[in-house]
């Protein structure tokens, strides 16, 4: 790889660039989940860089806060998940969703959430070996910085992005920052620049990225208070609790309120949901105070406020992602509102999808082809996270109707409230349609379809070899939101089932745990020797220092398949094999050995040479 030392580039002087321009191989804009955890994953293997952030430290209102299985099994993979949930709150604390009249007050109606449902809790069990969790923002971020900063990773604050130029691929990205401390500006040139800047990114703004972006939903106030209500919750357990009041004038500024629990049971975020179309004046801290008060239905409780915040209820993703030395990921490409709890997790995943690719061409074992996957595969998941997002949003509307907060006559919704107590056919009928509404945000708080169903298609994925598309089954088919579909079908992420040793000498192993790491996977089973030696072969023939690790799975194998789970999920026969990429997603299968040793070999490196664009110069041009 060439000098970059004061702009020379394979001894060619650039002229353009700045004397004294700091040089970096990574640069990346914003430390949110996204760029912090991007720096974290590229930092697994061995690149270092610098993050630079607007703000003066991690974030400082807890925002994002669902963690689930999906993301917890990218930190899981460098070993980060521990610390994560370490701080997050589990269990009974995130057990229900409830609508009420206020904190202190009664209850409309209630729901199992996040995996809390007697009903589903298998379905998370035997979809990953990992357990949602609630994490704030405010907790998360210092974990992904403190591991970032530790392992190669510089940390700017106070640090604006002000614009790039690109100078083409092997010649890397010149940024302009500015100290916003002293207002002074400065250079970095690096080989990639990564913009995680938010909902408002300026890099992608400058880069251009065409916007598909949908009529937003209005404007939300977060109210951060602290107000210590364990009292009331040994009987009202939850972590989101919607709070109307039909029966009392309208408060412009915050006609409900969703009230999210950030420490049990002494911070909590009062997300404020306006009237249509508010615009009225700010108001004052008494004015917060006395509605927060108000929906805490308990004049008694002190409550403080530590901060307030707005935010707006977006639908836009970008329709590409990247575009030559520079990729966006996070809230900078797909905006939406909270719910499904979808945000940080998506933004987790674009930097694990990405990081291993980088590191790939970087390491000389792919072709930089491989980077323009990362678009072709998380665009798509973006796409289907704002939408869903924005459906969870849409469809309270049916809860708000059946509830009765929606009229602008005071009277009417007051007649509203009083039909859902009242005997008779108009009765029965506020109160089914509630219940159906209520049931019906199943696909919100058990979504585990949406979370764990993507499948990635293009380059990085062989299907050469499969006779039939994929399909869902099972549950799946009727309904992909709310079931996941394990499956080994290439793009398909590999399925989870626990193994251990024939003679148990420790905790069971998740397949997830063995793959990953950094390295290609390949599983087999009896009479599948042949894929071992091929392995073998085949790292050497690419002859870029490439990892595939073998693991052989079945009775009397290497591992034991204890629950007899994995044969019923790996969809090949003994002989078989799956391949599964770094990132955990199946990159192909083949459903018995090939004829011999040789054509296994063969069969392997072509299909690693076509994931991997090694059939051109294998090196990044750097």
């Amino acid at each position: 790889m060439g000098s970059l030392r004061n702009g020379n580039v394979n001894g060619h002087f650039d002229s353009s660039i700045q004397q004294g321009t700091t040089q970096t191989d990574i640069l990346i804009i914003g430390s949110d989940p996204a760029g912090a955890s991007l720096a974290c994953f590229l930092a697994s293997y061995g690149l270092k860089g610098i993050m630079v952030s607007r703000a003066s430290g991690t974030a400082d209102t807890p925002r994002a806060h669902i963690t689930n299985m999906a993301a917890l099994e990218c930190l899981r993979d460098i070993g980060i998940d521990k610390g994560c949930i370490q701080v997050s709150t589990r269990g009974d604390c995130m057990m229900h969703t409830r609508w009420c009249h206020s904190m202190a007050g009664e209850e409309f109606a209630r729901v199992y959430s996040w995996g809390n449902d007697p009903a589903r809790k298998g379905d998370y069990e035997i979809a990953s070996p990992c357990d949602p969790c609630d994490l704030p923002q405010t907790l998360l971020e210092p974990v992904l910085v403190r591991h970032a900063t530790t392992h190669g990773f510089k940390c700017r604050w106070d640090t604006s992005f002000v614009s790039f130029r690109d100078l083409g691929e092997g010649k890397g990205v010149v940024t302009t920052l500015r100290d916003d401390l002293c207002g002074q500006e400065y250079q970095i040139r690096s080989k990639y620049l990564f913009g995680a800047d938010g909902a408002r990114s300026r890099v992608v703004k400058q880069l251009g990225l065409p916007l598909d972006s949908k009529p937003g939903g209005g404007i939300a106030i977060n109210v951060l208070v602290k107000a210590d209500l364990s009292h009331l919750m040994k009987h009202r357990k939850g972590n989101l609790h919607w709070v109307m009041q039909p029966e009392r004038p309208h408060c412009e500024f915050g006609q409900m309120a969703i009230v999210r629990m950030v420490k049990p049971w002494y911070e909590w975020m009062f997300i404020l949901l306006p009237k249509p179309g508010w615009d009225g004046p700010e108001p004052s801290q008494q004015q917060y105070i006395e509605q927060v008060k108000n929906f805490i239905g308990d004049n008694s409780i002190p409550a403080e406020i530590l901060s307030i915040s707005k935010w707006f209820i977006n639908e836009t993703v970008a329709e590409k992602y990247s575009q030559g030395n520079v990729f966006c990921l996070g809230d900078a490409v797909h905006r939406h509102p909270p719910f499904n709890g979808l945000g940080s997790n998506t933004c987790i995943q674009d930097s694990f999808n990405l990081a291993w690719k980088i590191a790939y061409v970087e390491a000389g074992h792919a072709n930089r082809s491989l980077l323009s996957t990362y678009s072709t595969e998380r665009q798509p998941v973006g796409h289907s996270v704002i939408t869903r997002a924005n459906d969870g949003f849409r469809e309270h509307s049916k809860v708000w109707e059946a509830i009765g907060i929606l009229p602008e006559d005071i009277s009417e919704r007051t007649a509203i409230l009083e039909e859902l107590h009242s005997p008779g056919a108009a009765g029965q009928r506020r109160r089914a349609a509630l219940q159906a509404a209520i049931l019906n945000t199943c696909h919100e708080f058990h979504g585990l379809g949406i979370e764990m169903n993507q499948s990635y298609a293009g380059p990085g994925i062989y299907i050469a070899d499969e006779k039939v598309p994929f399909r869902m089954q099972g549950k799946p088919v009727e309904d992909p939101i709310l079931y996941h579909m394990r499956s080994t079908y290439p793009g398909r992420r590999v399925p989870h089932a626990w193994l251990n040793k024939r003679c148990p000498s420790h905790q069971p192993v998740s397949t997830i745990d063995l793959a990953g790491k950094g390295h290609f996977s390949l599983f087999t089973g009896i009479g599948g020797e042949a894929w071992k030696v091929a392995a073998k072969n085949v790292m050497k023939r690419l002859g870029t220092g490439l990892q595939i690790n073998v693991f052989v799975i079945g009775f009397g194998q290497e591992w034991e398949d204890i629950y007899y789970d994995w044969v019923r999920i790996r969809e090949v026969e003994d002989s078989g094999a799956v391949l599964v990429r770094p990132d955990r997603f199946v990159a192909w299968r083949s459903r018995e050995m090939i004829s011999s040793e040789v054509s296994c070999e063969a069969k392997l490196l072509q299909v690693m040479q076509s994931i991997l664009g090694l059939g051109e110069n294998t090196r990044s041009g750097w």
